[in-house]
């Protein structure tokens, strides 16, 4: 499962990699025992991405999680502007009376719990846009202990990486 995963995510990497050129600034959010700390030094010190202190600033933000918890801390950072109502009978959604797939419960799919936390997993990076909400990338290397040392070689892996898939332009 995880080899799975770890393929996604490099794939994933790779598909978005040319959003990846419109990023020069991020935010990095708290994480988990610190390593936003170590992520943020070794993007500075490897001139990798100019971190930011203010989230208005950035053009993506680096979370270890996303959810319904990283979406209201986004609207609290940036809120997103009201979508542009259609001014066209057309754009109108049919009628729901009308559609039998909307009639149907058992067709309809469950909303997720107010308490997930999807990509919460530890070692999960993402680099999400900061405009359209896009995961650019992403990536699945977990820390073996909680211990400084080891969340530096972490970070200093992550950005690595991150370095890697940018020059990939």
């Amino acid at each position: 499962m995880k080899r799975l995963l770890l393929i996604f995510c490099a794939l994933g990497a790779l598909a978005w990699a040319a959003d990846l050129d419109a990023v020069k600034t991020v935010y990095v959010l708290s994480m988990s025992h610190g390593l936003d700390q170590h992520l943020a030094n070794h993007l500075t010190t490897d001139h990798v991405l100019q971190v930011v202190t203010d989230p208005k600033l950035a053009d993506a933000i680096l979370t270890d999680r996303l959810g319904e918890s990283f979406q209201t801390k986004l609207e609290t950072i940036s809120p997103n502007p009201e979508p542009v109502k259609p001014a066209d009978d057309e754009d109108k959604p049919a009628d729901k009376s009308q559609n039998p797939f909307l009639q149907n419960p058992q067709n309809s799919v469950a909303a997720p719990a107010a308490g997930s936390s999807w990509g919460r997993a530890n070692g999960m990076v993402f680099l999400v846009d900061a405009k359209s909400r896009e995961v650019l990338w992403s990536i699945y290397d977990p820390a073996k202990s909680s211990a400084s040392k080891e969340l530096d070689r972490t970070a200093m892996d992550i950005v690595s990486r991150l370095k890697k898939d940018l020059k990939k332009k």
